[in-house]
């Protein structure tokens, strides 16, 4: 112990308390073991191929592609016009925005009385 005037220097305090805590590199390799544990053994099972589940793929008709391309221009255009990051967004909310989603909520309305 290193002693000056009677007391212990603050370099050999701060060595003791450094030696309490576990330091980033234990740390670490506690857990990669960890890591290691867990993931090893699933990585050394044999891999049984996944059943191939066959879907027919549902084409979009006409119609719904060009709801869909009018609901991605009609705001699009709108924010074009409007400029709605400079001036008034609540207006761009009501007449870029509220006719799609207004329309939409028709269609998703009328579809579940229609199933019914």
């Amino acid at each position: 112990m290193v002693q000056r005037w009677g007391k212990t220097s603050k370099l050999h305090k701060l060595s003791e308390q450094g030696n309490q805590m576990p330091g980033y590199q234990e740390i670490l390799i506690i857990s990669a073991i960890v890591l290691g544990v867990i993931f090893i053994p699933r990585m050394m099972e044999p891999k049984k191929p996944a059943p191939k589940l066959i879907r027919a793929r549902k084409m979009l008709s006409g119609r719904w592609r060009l709801a869909i391309a009018l609901s991605i221009v009609y705001p699009l255009g709108a924010a074009a016009i409007m400029q709605p990051w400079r001036k008034n967004p609540a207006a761009f909310g009501y007449i870029g925005l509220g006719p799609v989603l207004l329309g939409w909520l028709i269609y998703w309305v009328l579809q579940g009385f229609r199933r019914r």
